[in-house]
């Protein structure tokens, strides 16, 4: 295990365990994105935001503490891209003029977003189906003052800003925002690897913090990732065979 796994396992259990006073359900928390009280006061912070607003298509994570944040998107009017589980059907697409408002609290769960949405399997897809996403909505574990961001270890949030960026979809320089519960925030610095993805914001129930620009992967680092991804993620290895496995960032 390199150092930086090392360190960033430590994190997690440390956030793991503190927040299990203010944890939601579901359990356990431990290896997911915890959901946390306050999960939704902090998505509405989010609401208060120029990059947001004038957003029209967003991409958000479907982890739990991040629901009121997709709902909000749908309620507005913004098309919601979602990551199916581990990228293994792709993404979803789900567009409010395609869902009934009564639905919309429906649709922003994973489960709805299968019934409501469009999958995205392939490049030509996403192509033809999506426009340039403006804003992202990430999940996290920790975060620390400077926008670094530990996630749950699987790194999906950070492929698909590599595939999405790559494909020309969503610039590397788009706003990128987390929701957290206060304790999941740490003065930092937070351990990163090449591939880790740092955010533009950090929403929690009691404030809202604004970073300044970190350095940020341009495209999918094919040289990090393994035979076995790339089998398991059939939109991954396409995109690879495509580009011939080489970056193109944007």
């Amino acid at each position: 295990m390199s150092n930086t796994k090392f360190q960033k396992e430590k994190i997690r259990e440390l956030i793991w365990n503190t927040l299990k006073p203010y944890a939601l359900p579901p359990f356990p928390i431990r290896g997911r994105i915890p959901n946390f009280k306050g999960a939704r006061e902090a998505a509405e912070r989010l609401r208060g935001l120029r990059e947001r607003a004038s957003a029209e298509v967003v991409k958000a994570n479907p982890d739990s503490p991040q629901r009121w944040a997709r709902l909000a998107a749908l309620e507005e009017g913004k098309v919601l891209i979602m990551a199916t589980p581990r990228l293994r059907e792709g993404f979803l697409l789900i567009d409010p003029n395609e869902v009934p408002r009564e639905k919309f609290k429906e649709a922003s769960t994973i489960r709805g977003a299968f019934k409501w949405g469009r999958k995205l399997k392939t490049v030509d897809d996403l192509l033809n189906n999506v426009k340039r996403v403006d804003f992202v909505v990430e999940g996290s574990v920790a975060v620390d003052l400077e926008g670094r961001r530990v996630g749950k270890g699987a790194g999906y949030g950070d492929l698909e800003f590599g595939i999405l960026t790559e494909l020309g979809l969503m610039d590397v320089n788009v706003p990128i925002a987390t929701t957290v519960h206060d304790v999941q925030v740490l003065e930092g610095p937070l351990p990163q690897d090449p591939w880790d993805v740092p955010l533009t914001f950090a929403s929690t129930p009691t404030r809202l913090l604004k970073f300044k620009p970190l350095p940020r992967p341009r495209g999918v680092l094919w040289e990090a990732l393994d035979e076995r991804k790339l089998e398991e993620i059939p939109l991954l290895k396409e995109l690879k065979g495509l580009r011939g496995g080489g970056a193109a960032g944007i």
